[in-house]
């Protein structure tokens, strides 16, 4: 890429990112984070709903996860991660567990990430600045909540893993519509 090119990619991204952050109104740092979140749980959600039901047994080496599993670990890991930050009792029943059947994990998936959301949308970012234990370590809420989308990004890029070698094309590999 030419230097002047990289200058107006440079330029661009200094006029809209004011753009982005007045979009996200009073709480640009809970509001920013909870955008990623939502944007790599639903990753999460397309994958587990296009991965065939046949294939939510396949692990790549027996030590690791089935994909299966990997879905229920995210949803568990959600729940775990908000209820946290939330200062709640963790509402999971275990679903890594306990489900098996792709209907079953999609639908959690759904509704942990929707529970997460419901606690992204509830933080002032004053309040995300408050801090809870976790890990055995007093830590900010919103830094909770960061590595709650962080762990979700990392298993979404296990399941991208799975359906590659299943011969699937993952969901951010799809043409966009």
């Amino acid at each position: 890429m030419k230097f002047s090119a990289k200058l107006y990619l440079f330029a661009a991204g200094l006029i809209t990112a004011p753009a982005l952050f007045a979009q996200q109104g009073k709480n640009p740092l809970t509001q920013g984070e909870q955008g990623f979140f939502n944007y790599v749980s639903q990753q999460v959600i397309n994958a587990a709903q296009e991965m065939p039901e046949s294939e939510y047994s396949f692990k790549p080496t027996p030590e690791v996860r089935s994909f299966g599993q990997l879905v229920g670990h995210v949803a568990d890991a959600q729940y775990m991660f908000c209820s946290i930050a939330a200062g709640e009792a963790n509402p999971s029943k275990g679903i890594e567990k306990n489900q098996t059947a792709k209907a079953d994990l999609v639908q959690s998936a759904k509704d942990a990430a929707a529970y997460c959301n419901k606690i992204y949308s509830s933080l002032t970012d004053a309040q995300a600045a408050q801090t809870v234990k976790f890990m055995g370590r007093e830590m900010p809420k919103l830094t909770v909540l960061s590595i709650n989308s962080g762990h979700t990004d990392e298993h979404y890029g296990n399941m991208v893993t799975y359906m590659r070698l299943k011969g699937h094309v993952p969901p951010t590999s799809m043409p966009r519509k």
